[in-house]
């Protein structure tokens, strides 16, 4: 029986202190070694600051702040993805990218189903060797977080 190729998703896979996160292959558009980040004044706690992408602003977000992980030193080991929600595209700092991992879309438990508010993650994968926890994007930040971001950013590049 051929399989259905609709019913496969691609994931991008990242670590934050051992810890396996994930992110639809499709938002991301590209993986780089850690840039120098531009601070931005007035912005979200989970925001670094900014970096150029191509021309573009881009907010950087510390993941580490984001999911309650142990703060670090940013180390110049460390990568970025850059990606892209609904409204814009992110920079999400992190401790390394492992690869690219394929599932069977039905081997994604939606987080609703495991406990209820699991703020910003899709769902879980159960993987032979541990679970990878994905990453949903367009719930990253809420409206207030949206708002300030938009107007931090408004205010260090006025038109």
């Amino acid at each position: 029986m051929p399989i259905d190729m609709r019913e496969r998703e691609n994931y991008v896979v990242f670590l934050l202190d051992e810890k396996r996160y994930a992110l639809y292959l499709t938002a991301v558009e590209r993986v780089v070694h850690a840039v120098y980040v531009t601070p931005l004044a007035k912005a979200p706690d989970c925001v670094l600051g900014i970096v150029s992408l191509q021309g573009l602003v881009v907010p950087v977000f510390n993941m580490r702040r984001r999911f309650r992980v142990p703060e670090r030193e940013i180390g110049v080991a460390d990568q970025i993805i850059f990606a892209r929600t609904e409204r814009r595209v992110v920079a999400l700092w992190v401790d390394t990218v492992t690869g690219v991992i394929e599932c069977d879309a039905r081997d994604l438990t939606h987080s609703g189903n495991i406990l209820p508010n699991l703020d910003y993650v899709r769902g879980v994968i159960q993987l032979d060797d541990g679970l990878v926890l994905v990453h949903d994007l367009n719930a990253f930040l809420s409206l207030d977080e949206e708002q300030s971001l938009d107007g931090a950013l408004e205010a260090s590049h006025p038109l």
